[in-house]
């Protein structure tokens, strides 16, 4: 189950609180975006065709519920760019981000305690 950027967007959403309706879920997108409510109804559509999210009814009112956890598609969005990006291989892509300028002192400290075990959560965030 690969993601796009708009259905990350809409799993967001859901995820904060389910189940939901789909006038909730525009509601609960971020400022920044202007879909129209058709918009949302239909990428939910499509992320239930996906087996990604459930949809029952209550009445006439259509509910939505992610399917995916946050943690497996998480897991999943890092395998497609681990394979793309580092062909599989966790040693460089980890070198990449331990030496990446774009992480400050801190981020990085807490990228080495997690490696080394010491972190609390093992660096995972629900």
């Amino acid at each position: 189950m690969k993601l796009t950027e708009p259905e990350w967007l809409i799993m967001n959403a859901l995820w904060y609180k389910h189940p939901v309706k789909a006038r909730d879920v525009v509601e609960r997108l971020p400022s920044t975006v202007n879909w129209a409510y058709t918009t949302v109804k239909t990428m939910l559509d499509r992320l239930v065709e996906k087996k990604v999210v459930g949809k029952s009814k209550r009445g006439n009112i259509g509910l939505y519920e992610p399917l995916v956890s946050r943690r497996q598609a998480r897991r999943t969005a890092m395998r497609i760019m681990l394979d793309q990006a580092f062909d599989g291989a966790f040693g460089p892509m980890i070198h990449f981000l331990v030496e990446d300028e774009s992480l400050s002192a801190e981020e990085r400290k807490e990228l080495i305690k997690i490696l080394s075990g010491k972190s609390r959560n093992k660096g995972e965030q629900k």
